[in-house]
C-alpha cells in the first residue's frame, strides 16, 4: 500500500493507539469503544446514583476522571475517553442544558427560529468559559493516573451536530428544524456554527493543554444532511476546526466520525484534513479499505448489536472487519457507543478475539 503523507509531526510515538493514528499498521490492532466509561459498568451507574445525575458527574473531575478509568482498569484498553459529553459546548454558550431521567438532553432557550440573541455569549459578547475548567481538570487528573501505555484521548461534537441539538432544544430523528433553517437563512446558520467551531478549536486545544494525545470530532447526525448541506456544513466547518489544531498543536491527532455519511466518507476524508476516519456499523470495511485515500489510519467499525448479541454472531462480526483492513493501520472500535445493556462478558469475549487469546 502506498504510504500517505501526514501533517503529524514531533517524536515518533510509542503508544500503540498513536502508533496507528500515525499511519503505522500493527499485527494486534489497539481497541477502545465509544462510550466504553458508561451505563454498561456497574462501578459507573452506582458513581452516578451517588452524583446524582450526568451534568453533577461530567463537571466533579474527580469524579469525571474514575468514571473515565474505569473501562480501563476493568478492560486495560488501549484509549481512554474523556468522559464528557458533545453539549458541553452549547453549555458553554450559555445555554441550559439538562439530562432529565429517561430522556435525552434538554437544552433552553431553544432556537427554533434562528434567534441567536437567546444565547446570552452570542448576544453580549464573551461566553462563560469557566464552565469547561472542570473538564481540563478532569483530564489533568486522568493523565496522571493512566498506565504508561495508554492514550489519552478527547473529543467535542462538530459544529453541525451540535447545532442540530442547540437549535430544536433536543435530539430529533430528521433535524428538521437545523436543516431548515440552513436552507432559510445561510447567513445566520453559518453564524451559529462559527461560533460553535471557534468555540471548539479553543475546547480542543485546552483539552491537549491538559494532557489530551488525540482528539474525536463526533459528527453524529451527518447522515441527515443532502450533499450540498454535507460540503458546507460537515466538511467545510470540520475542515475550520482541523486546521486551526494542526496549526495550534501540531502533532496531535484528529479523528474524524461523521456517523451516517455512507457515499460521502471519501470526500470527508480528503478536504476535511483530518488524520483518521471512524466508521459507522452501517459501512461496509471492504468498500471503505478501497475508496479511502490509501495509508488513512482508520477506526470501526464493529456494530454494537453484534457486541450485545455476543456469541457466534459477534465472533463473526470481529473476523469481517478485522479482515477488511490487511495492509491498512487500524484501530479497532465499535461503529457507534457501546449499548447500556451489552453484557461484560461479551466485552472481555472481544478483547479476547481482537487481541488473538
Amino acid at each position: 500500500m502506498v504510504e500517505r503523507a501526514t501533517t503529524l509531526t514531533g517524536p515518533v510515538p510509542t503508544k500503540p493507539l498513536l502508533r496507528v493514528l500515525a499511519g503505522e499498521k500493527l499485527a494486534v490492532p489497539p481497541i477502545w469503544l465509544m462510550r466504553q466509561a458508561g451505563r454498561y459498568l456497574p462501578e459507573y451507574r452506582a458513581l452516578r446514583a451517588e452524583k446524582g445525575g450526568f451534568l453533577a458527574l461530567a463537571t466533579d473531575p474527580e469524579a469525571a476522571s474514575e468514571v473515565t478509568l474505569q473501562p480501563i482498569r476493568r478492560f486495560a484498553f488501549d484509549g481512554a475517553i474523556l468522559f464528557s459529553d458533545i453539549l458541553m459546548i452549547p453549555w458553554a454558550m450559555g445555554q441550559h442544558l439538562t439530562f432529565g431521567p429517561g430522556e435525552g438532553p434538554r437544552l433552553n432557550p431553544p432556537l427554533l427560529d434562528g434567534l441567536l440573541a437567546g444565547i446570552p455569549g452570542l448576544s453580549q459578547g464573551g461566553y462563560p468559559f469557566h464552565r469547561l475548567d472542570p473538564v481540563y481538570e478532569t483530564v489533568r487528573r486522568t493523565v496522571a493516573r493512566l498506565p504508561a501505555d495508554v492514550t489519552m484521548l478527547g473529543f467535542a461534537g462538530s459544529p453541525w451536530t451540535v447545532a442540530t441539538y442547540m437549535v430544536a432544544g433536543q435530539g430529533s430523528k430528521d433535524h428538521e428544524a437545523s436543516r431548515s433553517l440552513a436552507y432559510r437563512d445561510p447567513a445566520t446558520f453559518a453564524g451559529l456554527l462559527e461560533a460553535i467551531a471557534d468555540l471548539t478549536i479553543d475546547y480542543l486545544v485546552g483539552q491537549i493543554d491538559a494532557g489530551v494525545e488525540a482528539v474525536q470530532l463526533f459528527d453524529s447526525w451527518a447522515g441527515s444532511l443532502s450533499p450540498a448541506q454535507f460540503d458546507d456544513w460537515v466538511i467545510g466547518f470540520t475542515a475550520r476546526i482541523v486546521d486551526a489544531l494542526h496549526q495550534r498543536r501540531p502533532g496531535v491527532p484528529v479523528i474524524g466520525f461523521p456517523k451516517g455519511a455512507g457515499g460521502k466518507l471519501p470526500r470527508y476524508a480528503r478536504e476535511t484534513g483530518i488524520d483518521a476516519i471512524g466508521l459507522d456499523e452501517t459501512v461496509d470495511p471492504v468498500w471503505a479499505d478501497a475508496v479511502l485515500p490509501p495509508g488513512m489510519p482508520v477506526q470501526g467499525n464493529l456494530d454494537p448489536l453484534a457486541l450485545l448479541a455476543g456469541g457466534e454472531a459477534l465472533d463473526g462480526a470481529i473476523m469481517r472487519v478485522l479482515d477488511a483492513f490487511p495492509e491498512r493501520p487500524h484501530v479497532f472500535n465499535l461503529g457507534h457507543g457501546i449499548g447500556q445493556h451489552t453484557p461484560i462478558a461479551h466485552v472481555e469475549a472481544l478483547l479476547a478475539r481482537v487481541r488473538g487469546a
